[in-house]
């Protein structure tokens, strides 16, 4: 390039540059972590405020079995990821200064129709589900923490299978297969952008079903089925849609589970 040409060169992007965004990333999946745990305990305060007041300090084995906190806690994941909805919100579109959905990829697939993508999505959502039924029957042979808690009150299943479908697919999505996924995808390619989001997403699911293998090993198995699904679509659409359709099955039986489980309803 001529000097007094008026043309500046391109600049250089610094090697370093794309890690700066699997930092913000990380640091967005880290918040999402402390937030899921911090806001139950606080939405949990106002009753058990009342609980001292009205019948004293409860001993530790009392809370664990007490039916109207384990409600709250379960009904306190609504603020919870509405205020993770609100920081991605504010990461993606740096303050409201660029488009939220266009940016984070949550779109059709270029190289497929919203149907076919929709059929497929749903299907696969099935298979799914019905090899997870399969293997937690013949190799998951102890209750988990999520099994306990449902059975506890009919108001916690309800709440539990609300959240599953309500906000549990859009907030996890957006944070995984959304702003984790491309950031790492960036800096060091899609395999192991695949790897690590899906460590991740069945990692923060290990401590609630710990004492089940069989559940994590389904779990594990739908996180690398999102992810892969992310990164072949190129999408975050297609994921949201078979963790939607997942969930959505799921609630649909602990929401009839209560009317097979009479003792809940006590």
């Amino acid at each position: 390039m001529t000097a007094g040409s008026g043309v500046q060169p391109i600049p250089k992007t610094p090697w370093w540059a794309p890690w700066i965004d699997v930092l913000t990333a990380l640091a967005v999946w880290f918040v999402s972590v402390i937030v899921l745990v911090i806001v139950p305990l606080i939405y949990v305060i106002p009753y058990m405020v009342y609980r001292i007041v009205k019948l004293g300090p409860p001993a530790p084995e009392a809370l664990a079995t007490d039916k109207m906190l384990i409600f709250f806690s379960v009904a306190g994941i609504f603020p919870t990821h509405l205020l993770t909805f609100v920081l991605v919100w504010m990461v993606v579109t740096y303050g409201g200064r660029r488009p939220f959905w266009k940016n984070i990829e949550f779109d059709w697939p270029k190289n497929s129709t919203p149907v076919m993508t929709t059929m497929l999505s749903v299907l696969l959502a099935i298979v799914l589900f019905g090899l997870a039924v399969m293997f937690t029957k013949f190799f998951g042979d102890h209750k988990t923490d999520l099994d306990l808690l449902i059975e506890s009150s009919v108001y916690t299943r309800f709440a539990t299978a609300l959240v599953a479908v309500v906000t549990a697919p859009l907030v996890e999505e957006l944070i995984y297969r959304g702003v984790l996924y491309k950031a790492i995808e960036k800096a060091a390619g899609v395999g192991i952008s695949i790897v690590v989001v899906s460590l991740l997403f069945a990692g923060v699911h290990v401590f609630q079903y710990r004492n089940n293998i069989a559940v994590i090993a389904v779990i594990t198995l739908l996180s690398i089925t999102l992810t892969v699904a992310r990164a072949v679509s190129g999408r975050v659409l297609p994921a949201f849609i078979i963790h939607l359709v997942f969930n959505g099955i799921q609630s649909v039986l602990i929401v009839l589970g209560a009317f097979v489980d009479k003792d809940i309803l006590k």
